[in-house]
């Protein structure tokens, strides 16, 4: 193989930039969500603890060229993510609930003041900086999913309540009945 290798665009990239893209695409494909944050004004030890605790949550953070992270995003085939590469970003990838990286980096945002988040990414959709916002403040998957078990449950035991009502009225008028042929006898 030769030193460079050619990319979509037909320029040319050094083998070690071509793994990079690689690599960033493989990650971009894989992942159902990812944030774009502006990383300036964090130290390395910052950036270091905000890479603990993501990864403790399954989330990659990443900090790339935008060139080299455009091209992965083309070929991972969300090209409109390219758009919101713009000036020094880094990555935040999830790869389980889609709300996760959101809501580290919003915490994170929250109690530091830094590492805005710029935009993001959700299932091939592109949500600019309110729509991370937003997907941070979602409740969790479990959350969402025991709100809807109370919705649906709701009504059946509304209607087993009826129902007990209705029987247990219908046992107290034929015990009732029954009391007074007993009693006419």
């Amino acid at each position: 193989m030769a030193d460079t290798a050619a990319t979509q665009s037909g320029t040319r990239v050094g083998p070690r930039k071509h793994e990079a893209v690689e690599r960033l695409s493989e990650k971009l494909s894989r992942a159902t969500s990812a944030v774009v944050t502006d990383y300036r004004g964090l130290t390395v030890h910052q950036l270091e603890e905000l890479r603990a605790q993501l990864r403790a949550q399954g989330v990659d953070y990443v900090v790339v060229k935008n060139t080299l992270a455009r091209r992965a995003a083309a070929a991972a085939g969300i090209a409109a993510f390219s758009e919101v590469l713009v000036g020094p970003v880094g990555l935040a990838l999830g790869y389980g609930d889609l709300a996760t990286p959101a809501k580290v980096l919003s915490e994170y945002f929250r109690i530091n003041k830094r590492l805005p988040s710029v935009a993001g990414l959700v299932e091939g959709t592109v949500l600019d900086a309110q729509g991370v916002k937003t997907l941070a403040e979602l409740p969790s998957r479990e959350a969402l999913l025991s709100q809807l078990a109370g919705t649906l449950l709701s009504p059946l035991t509304q209607l087993a309540g009826a129902l007990d009502s209705i029987t247990a009225t219908f046992a107290s008028t034929l015990e009732a009945y029954r009391d007074k042929l007993a009693a006419a006898a």
